[in-house]
């Protein structure tokens, strides 16, 4: 397991709060790196739209992001070039899916379902190389959820819930493996902080 876990491709998630500019940042990462890339995919799911109107539908909701996180990070790991998630495998489970079963939008059962799942897929792949947490304001993330054309399953006042279950996953990651990045006052292409991102990323792509 070992020998063919290093040949497989790296993986960078780029996780954070809903509305914090994870996807934002992945696109401009790409646009200047040799990088994969796997996006949330709001337009193509099937369960969301009908899961913001009914919570009801919170357990197939869940049970698709994580199928297609683990999907993805399946296919980034056969390529040579690293991966970008923007969020990831980790941050529906220990963030959303945590949240979710908070607000009582996922019974016991079914949140033991989800973590069910997601431990079986960690135990046949490995989790990111790196970690990249972007962290902002409350009132910066309310102004760019505000200004946001997609479907948001968490709610404003989620924000800080959801930020403290991200916290108490990352608390277990290795510094080595975590960039904490404050993106408060960063322009909306991230031009500012690209370079110098982008140098601290160099171990993990070619």
């Amino acid at each position: 397991m070992t020998s063919w876990c290093l040949e497989m491709g790296k993986i960078i998630a780029v996780v954070g709060t809903t509305g914090v500019g994870k996807t934002a940042l992945v696109r401009a990462l790409c646009k200047q790196g040799p990088f994969n890339s796997g996006l949330e995919q709001h337009k193509e799911r099937p369960f969301q739209r009908v899961c913001k109107a009914n919570p009801n539908f919170a357990l197939p909701n869940q049970m698709d992001y994580l199928l297609l996180r683990a999907e993805q990070e399946h296919l980034l790991r056969q390529s040579a070039q690293t991966g970008l998630l923007d969020g990831g495998l980790d941050l529906d489970y220990h963030g959303f899916t945590h949240l979710f079963h908070s607000r009582a939008w996922l019974t016991n059962a079914e949140f033991k379902l989800c973590k069910r799942f997601y431990e079986l897929i960690r135990a046949y792949l490995p989790p990111p190389d790196l970690i990249i947490n972007l962290t902002a304001s409350p009132e910066v993330i309310l102004r760019r959820l505000a200004n946001r054309k997609r479907i948001n399953l968490a709610d404003p006042e989620d924000i800080l819930k959801l930020a403290a279950f991200l916290d108490i996953w990352l608390s277990t990651i290795s510094p080595d493996h975590l960039i904490q990045l404050d993106v408060s006052e960063n322009d909306i292409g991230y031009q500012r902080l690209l370079p110098s991102l982008l140098r601290e990323l160099r171990p993990y792509y070619n």
